[in-house]
């Protein structure tokens, strides 16, 4: 078909005025999403393939005069949809095959993977499609909103309800209450049609967590968030509630992610598969807004499309400008920027420091810290493993920290360590920075007595001690029965990561002073970080290097929780010292 002309049968083709656009660099779109534009336009000549554009015009005219945006900038005013976003409804509803089972033409697309930068208005999008489908499809139409949690499967499901309370005709026909919404208005009551309580047809939502068990034959399901999804638990209970339905329609809809052999992994696998044609899923659309490379996202803003087709309208250049320019100098921003803007692939732990951030030979001597405070740190091991102790020091009017540190490990982990390692710690115990407990555990006793000796010895009075969880229980009371005030910190995003992200910084500016020592430099380089979706940060070891040890960075990082959380009182008690 010639794809200068861009009307079909009489019909003005959106899609196709959008492949031109495409074709000629007008637009600019990615390698992925060109595959597919490219298997649509096949359709065009297939026989096969009946051509029927009035189904997605009649839910283009309902969402741009029926519905209206709910959120700022854009409160109030009507979903007028951009050229892409027709096109994508095009696709989805104007390709019709025969079904020899149900003996007669249906909708050749019933799986939909829609996959966008954040801030494009893909929740909205689908939102207004959904809705479209419950008004303009089927009587007795159920739809199903889902998520990874409630509060995400909430965002689809308010936006729908305030695009149908905003509009006074939508408004009057149907209601809402705490169990979904419904047809039929108590108010203004039909005994009979399909705008009355005669219509059975509902829109609910529900998160992963709750197993899907409302999700019961159903005819369509949208699935928001599909990046946090670590299999397909969630997600089969739903699909299997489509089965009975002549026409299900089933959305996808999402960002990249950072979840590692993820339920999204598996899929994308599949759709690349498909589009390059290794895999035949005729009934499945794949929409992906993917750049072609990243070293395009730093050398070329007009790349930026790619991934971000909503650029300029609802996304803010400015805005993509200034996450570009942190995610340079932030590996926590730039894991987040690359994966959640830009649908580049992030691994979900990732090297946490540079080789110069952590460099550091500043050395000190533990006598020029008599008579002062000090906060402490404890990651106590598993069994076999090796136990990190620490004392956070500071000093008026200075604003390193100054780390004085001792690790243990049972006698049984040496003949466990690899050649390389064995010679390094071997080392590191000839220079006493490690204790070799008899056995197979730590004695944690060792840890109290080198807390209390650095009491005895040099007077350091320990403000607070924060510590993992990880066999404290006879331990703490031992530590408290020596006087000392205790703190527990849980290795999770909440509680670790502003201070990691302290600690990174403070690392950079050469203000931690770690006494040069070999084990902590060492842990520093075996750590990564995983991100959550909140931006939230917290200490993994780096992938595939199980053996590595972090323990040192992560009582840093312990300390400095203890710190952030105690500031004006232990630095009231740092300038008594002066």
């Amino acid at each position: 078909m010639n794809i200068i002309d861009l009307t079909y049968n009489g019909q003005y083709s959106w899609l196709l005025e959008y492949v031109n656009k495409c074709k000629s660099g007008e637009i600019i779109i990615g390698h992925e999403l060109m595959l597919q534009l490219d298997i649509l336009l096949e359709h065009f000549n297939d026989p096969n393939i009946n051509i029927d554009l009035s189904d997605a015009h009649k839910r283009i005219k309902f969402i741009e005069t029926k519905c209206k945006h709910s959120e700022a900038p854009f409160a109030g005013k009507p979903f007028i949809l951009l050229l892409y976003q027709k096109a994508f409804i095009e696709a989805i509803y104007s390709f019709k095959i025969y079904d020899e089972e149900i003996g007669r033409n249906v909708r050749l697309y019933q799986d939909v993977l829609f996959l966008v930068g954040r801030k494009n208005g893909k929740t909205p999008l689908i939102s207004a499609i959904c809705l479209a489908e419950w008004f303009c499809g089927p009587m007795g139409l159920k739809i199903l909103c889902s998520s990874n949690d409630y509060e995400s499967a909430g965002l689809m499901f308010d936006a729908m309800n305030s695009m149908r309370e905003d509009s006074p005709s939508l408004e009057k026909l149907t209601r809402k209450t705490i169990k979904g919404m419904f047809f039929g208005n108590p108010k203004k009551r039909k005994k009979k049609g399909k705008f009355s309580y005669q219509n059975k047809g509902t829109i609910k939502k529900i998160s992963a967590k709750t197993g899907a068990k409302e999700g019961r034959n159903i005819g369509v399901g949208a699935v928001d968030e599909v990046h946090e999804l670590k299999d397909n638990s969630s997600i089969m209970p739903i699909r299997q509630a489509l089965s009975t339905q002549d026409e299900p329609l089933y959305f996808e809809l999402t960002t990249e992610g950072i979840v590692n052999d993820g339920y999204l992994d598996d899929r994308l696998k599949e759709a690349r598969q498909v589009l390059s044609y290794e895999l035949d899923r005729p009934r499945w659309l794949i929409w992906l807004y993917t750049q072609d490379t990243e070293q395009e996202i730093w050398q070329n803003e007009e790349s930026w499309y790619k991934s971000n087709p909503s650029l300029g309208v609802v996304k803010k250049r400015s805005f993509l400008r200034q996450m570009i320019d942190e995610a340079k100098t932030s590996k926590p921003t730039r894991v987040f920027v690359l994966s959640k803007d830009f649908n580049v692939k992030q691994n979900n732990s990732a090297a946490w420091l540079m080789a110069d951030d952590i460099k550091n030979e500043t050395t000190f001597n533990i006598e020029d810290f008599r008579n002062c405070f000090g906060i402490g740190g404890v990651d106590l091991s598993k069994t076999g493993d090796l136990t990190s102790a620490r004392v956070m020091l500071m000093k008026p009017n200075d604003e390193h920290k100054y780390f004085y540190q001792h690790y243990f490990i049972p006698e049984s982990k040496l003949e466990k360590l690899s050649k390389e390692d064995l010679e390094r710690f071997k080392e590191w115990i000839r220079q006493d920075f490690i204790t070799v407990c008899p056995g197979n555990e730590n004695d944690f006793s060792l840890v109290t007595a080198w807390f209390y000796k650095l009491f005895k010895d040099y007077n350091i009075r320990i403000f607070m001690t924060g510590y993992d969880k990880w066999s404290a229980i006879y331990w703490v009371k031992e530590m408290e029965s020596y006087g000392f005030d205790l703190k527990r910190i849980n290795q999770d995003f909440g509680t670790m990561s502003d201070a990691m992200k302290l600690v990174e910084s403070d690392l950079k500016s050469n203000l931690i002073v770690y006494n040069n020592n070999p084990i902590d430099k060492w842990c520093l380089e075996n750590t990564a970080f995983v991100l959550n979706t909140k931006q939230d940060i917290m200490p993994v070891k780096v992938q595939g290097q199980d053996d590595k040890k972090i323990d040192g960075a992560v009582t840093m990082i312990i300390c400095y929780r203890v710190y952030i959380d105690n500031r004006p009182d232990y630095l009231q008690l740092v300038k008594r010292t002066a």
